[in-house]
């Protein structure tokens, strides 16, 4: 199959493209040129706002991975509802048989932070054109790169003692990035997954305090972590953004995201792609390394 992946050079974008490559003819979609590789990809340039440069990516594609976002701009949720209706609209109108999007775990939640809500109405808005959707939920990935798993390690590397909102305590089920790319692959093309939502979360429900403390043992370190009331969104994501590399733009909807609870309500993935899914210990471990 050809197969176009728009986000590709993200922390979920780039990883994905060797694997499909495997099996796959890849078309690697950019806001920006990128330089050759690996084999079986080749580059296009388009703005998923752009019909007209997304429809040049999609000519002769038989699958498209949907894979952007636009975190760390004040308008990323307005942004990315175009974007998501851009490429539905060009996808049907090139003739893709299918739709793969990752969005998040949680999204159900009635008080939804604006990351949230934003994750969950691009799912929306691409699953309301004519192409089938295949959806997959994810919390926190745990690989290099990932945004609130680099924040996780740079709080521990950077402050031997916290003083923490009580977001710290809110349950989550990260998945590890080879597990998320064995499932976004796996469904690609599969029958059983068209038009289906699937949540993907690794084999532990942790709180984000117990993540803290585990990469600390991997580090070497035993912080002291206090929790406390009085932090609001705003100025845990001002805190972040002084101690860690992430910026406030991205930290205020991540930061928000983390009162929402996000484990997996199904396992229907698990039975549809099966497997022995990575630990918490063991990838983080693989990306610290």
């Amino acid at each position: 199959m050809r197969v176009a992946v728009f986000g590709a050079t993200g922390t979920i974008g780039r990883p994905l493209l060797p694997v499909l490559a495997a099996e796959h003819e890849v078309v690697a979609v950019s806001r920006r040129p990128q330089p050759p590789g690996p084999e079986g990809v080749r580059w296009a340039v388009a703005e998923a706002t752009e019909p007209e440069a997304v429809r040049r990516a999609l000519e002769g594609v038989e699958a498209a991975y949907y894979l952007v976002h636009s975190l760390g701009r004040p308008d990323f949720e307005a942004r990315d509802l175009l974007a998501a209706e851009t490429v539905a609209t060009e996808a049907a109108r090139a003739g893709v048989s299918q739709l793969v999007y990752l969005g998040g775990l949680g999204d159900d939640d009635p008080g939804l932070s604006a990351h949230l809500r934003s994750r969950r109405e691009t799912g929306r808005r691409l699953a309301a054109g004519d192409v089938p959707v295949t959806t997959l939920r994810a919390a926190m990935v745990v690989g290099r790169g990932s945004a609130a798993f680099e924040t996780i390690v740079a709080l521990v590397d950077r402050l031997p003692a916290m003083v923490c909102p009580r977001w710290i305590s809110t349950p989550t089920q990260p998945i590890a990035l080879t597990d998320a790319l064995r499932y976004l692959a796996g469904v690609c093309g599969l029958p059983g997954a068209l038009g289906r939502s699937f949540d993907a979360g690794g084999p532990e429900v942790m709180a984000y305090r117990e993540m803290i403390e585990r990469v600390a043992r991997l580090r070497g370190r035993l912080p002291w972590i206090v929790e406390v009331p009085v932090l609001t969104p705003r100025l845990s994501s001002l805190w972040l953004h002084l101690v860690t590399p992430v910026r406030a733009g991205v930290a205020r909807p991540l930061i928000e995201g983390l009162r929402n609870p996000t484990v997996a309500r199904e396992e229907a993935i698990r039975v549809l792609l099966p497997g022995e899914l990575v630990t918490f210990d063991e990838a983080a471990a693989d990306a610290l390394r």
